[in-house]
């Protein structure tokens, strides 16, 4: 795992790749990511990404409790080369400091994700041991006929990815995740 800086090169298309840094508090734990090269573009993509941040989710310690991260347009002071923008931590799902339904709807964000720490996880194989989960929210408009998208990944300490699933015209109110997010982000 990434305990310094560490750069990750998610997708090569052509020339046009994506990297993720993760970046971490002065506790150790994740903080977020700093995007470079370019945004994801397709729910595949943003599939990729989520898979990465589990991953990195699972790690002992990166993640104390369930918590919110938000995509957004903007780039740290002093950022690497090429930075198009950050996912950042936006707090815990619940308790103090979560963010508030609504909180999200001006701008809304490109993305939407939720991890959630082994501790919270319940794997979806008895064989998965210290899986963590998340869920990524691709806000549509659906009424001017764009559809919400949405992927979900397990992924365990090691790495292994032991689920991944990801849809294109789903129901907020189909999942809790989901549903979650979408109230963040609804007016």
């Amino acid at each position: 795992m990434c305990r310094k800086t560490c750069v990750v090169t998610l997708i090569v298309m052509s020339d046009r790749i994506i990297e993720a840094s993760p970046f971490h508090r002065s506790d150790r734990t994740l903080a977020g990511f700093v995007l470079s090269g370019r945004w994801p573009d397709t729910t595949r993509e943003w599939a990729q990404f989520l898979a990465l941040a589990v991953r990195i989710a699972a790690a002992p310690g990166m993640l104390e409790s369930t918590a919110v991260f938000r995509a957004i347009e903007d780039v740290p002071e002093d950022p690497q080369p090429g930075a198009v923008g950050l996912v950042t931590n936006e707090g815990r799902v619940v308790g103090k400091g979560a963010p508030q339904p609504g909180q999200f709807v001006n701008p809304q964000p490109p993305a939407l994700l939720v991890l959630h720490p082994p501790l919270e996880t319940s794997p979806s194989t008895p064989e998965s041991t210290g899986a963590a989960s998340g869920c990524v929210l691709l806000p549509g408009i659906p009424h001017l006929g764009l559809d919400h998208r949405a992927a979900w990944v397990e992924a365990e300490a090691d790495g292994t990815v032991t689920r991944l699933v990801s849809a294109i015209g789903v129901d907020p109110l189909s999942d809790p995740d989901l549903a979650v997010l979408a109230t963040l982000c609804a007016a």
